[in-house]
């Protein structure tokens, strides 16, 4: 199993960015976009279910749309209205609960810039 992620880097703030996570290997029931800011926990940005259902962290919900392409088996994450606080390393997720499977790609640098 692997998960390619993609679409990092420098942003000023107001712009936008969409992030990729390709996953290969199975299929996943739920996949998302967590990041991590230096010297904080990580959080989830987003996620959706296989089925389409999304959830959305309150710091993005109305900016942000997360979305999935079954066909690809890729996410992904367009996030607007960027601000400087949205920097962090976003790492993408992807789980299997009833298979107790939780794997996590390699982490993508989002800086926005003031």
């Amino acid at each position: 199993v692997q998960l390619q992620a993609s679409g990092g880097g420098l942003v000023q703030a107001g712009g936008s960015l969409r992030l990729s996570c390709a996953a290969s290997g199975m299929i996943f029931s739920i996949m998302g976009w967590y990041r991590q800011a230096p010297g904080r926990q990580r959080e989830l940005v987003a996620s959706i279910r296989y089925g389409g259902r999304t959830n959305y962290a309150d710091s993005v919900k109305g900016r942000s749309t997360i979305s999935r392409d079954s066909s690809k088996n890729t996410v992904y994450l367009q996030i607007n209205s960027l601000k400087p606080e949205d920097t962090a390393v976003y790492y993408c997720n992807a789980q299997a609960p009833s298979r107790g499977i939780d794997y996590w790609g390699q982490g993508t640098q989002v800086t926005v810039s003031s």
